[in-house]
């Protein structure tokens, strides 16, 4: 007697597909006796409901049916995405060549002749159930290493410690939104934000205490943001927002509210509370601002305004010296 397929052909389910209920018998019969489990169909529109609901992992298919045929079946399939390999074997009589044919162009991967050799038939079976096997342990492989792909890119433009975007992915991110503004015609604005006398803390309490600041006040910034806002560590306790569609009067509304929830913000590491200030400067795009680098510079003069004017406040490039021609 032939063997199982393997140590899991009591779990490997066959859809058999054929309209006349002696030969679909005669399969069910021969499979089940090797210990397949076996799902019945009588036409196509059956098939394809079988496949939707539970996809099996190999498909018997005869190729002359009324009304939807093997060929159209096999097509509708493999043209389904959202399915997984499923090898398809046709079943055609010998007269029927051309349709063969036809069926592997449509996606079909064997075909067997009636009347069957059942040795013959439980070979192509294993073989392409083994086929299946390979498929899905390269499916999944290639899975993990999108995965891993996708974690390698969020790492590679994300900040360690806060996890806002790194310095990097910020000038690229400002680069994109440039090129789109000068495409649509809409305003950006860019606030730098800088964390009022930081020194102190790691002076005082030690950088695991200047961590937890920096992390929260990265927190307090991606709360303070729309959707579509980018938000950065621009380097040690500078923070960027790029902020599209918008003017410097938004982006300063913006700011004023990154500016008042970290004064009112408590930090704590342990039983140390502590209270921080931020400075900003706020510039969009305008007369004499014609790059990404002329918005940046534009952003970090005011924010030079705000640091040296008291700090703890909100300075908008439009109240600091005009943009150079």
């Amino acid at each position: 007697m032939t063997t199982l397929a393997g140590p899991d052909a009591g779990s490997t389910r066959i859809l058999v597909v054929d309209d006349v209920p002696d030969n679909v018998d005669i399969l069910d019969a021969r499979l089940s006796s090797r210990g397949y489990q076996v799902v019945t169909a009588t036409n196509g529109e059956e098939a394809l409901a079988s496949v939707a609901d539970i996809p099996p992992h190999l498909i018997l298919l005869d190729v002359m049916m009324p009304g939807m045929d093997g060929r159209e079946v096999a097509k509708r399939i493999k043209e389904d995405d959202a399915l997984p390999f499923i090898p398809i074997i046709l079943v055609t009589a010998l007269s029927e060549a051309d349709d063969v044919v036809q069926g592997l162009e449509s996606g079909a991967d064997d075909y067997i002749s009636k009347p069957y050799n059942f040795r013959e038939l439980e070979a192509r079976v294993r073989a392409m159930l083994r086929i299946k096997t390979l498929q899905d342990e390269l499916d999944q492989k290639n899975r993990e290493l999108e995965l891993a792909n996708r974690r390698l890119k969020k790492l590679s433009i994300t900040d360690g410690l806060t996890e806002l975007f790194n310095h990097r992915h910020v000038h690229e991110l400002l680069q994109d939104e440039f090129d789109r503004s000068a495409r649509t015609g809409e305003s950006i604005a860019v606030v730098m934000m800088d964390l009022d006398r930081f020194k102190n803390i790691n002076d005082t309490y030690g950088h695991p205490t200047g961590d937890v600041v920096l992390y929260e006040t990265a927190q307090i910034i991606q709360e303070s943001a729309r959707e579509i806002d980018m938000v950065g560590r621009y380097g040690g306790e500078e923070f960027i927002a790029i902020l599209p569609e918008t003017d410097e009067e938004p982006g300063a509304n913006f700011a004023e509210r990154v500016r008042k929830a970290v004064e009112e913000h408590v930090y704590r590491d342990g039983a140390t509370e502590i209270r921080m200030t931020v400075s900003c400067g706020v510039a969009s795009i305008r007369e004499g601002v014609d790059s990404p680098e002329a918005l940046l510079k534009a952003a970090d003069e005011a924010l030079y305004q705000a640091k040296h004017g008291g700090r703890n406040k909100v300075v908008r490039a439009s109240q600091t010296a005009p943009a150079a021609e």
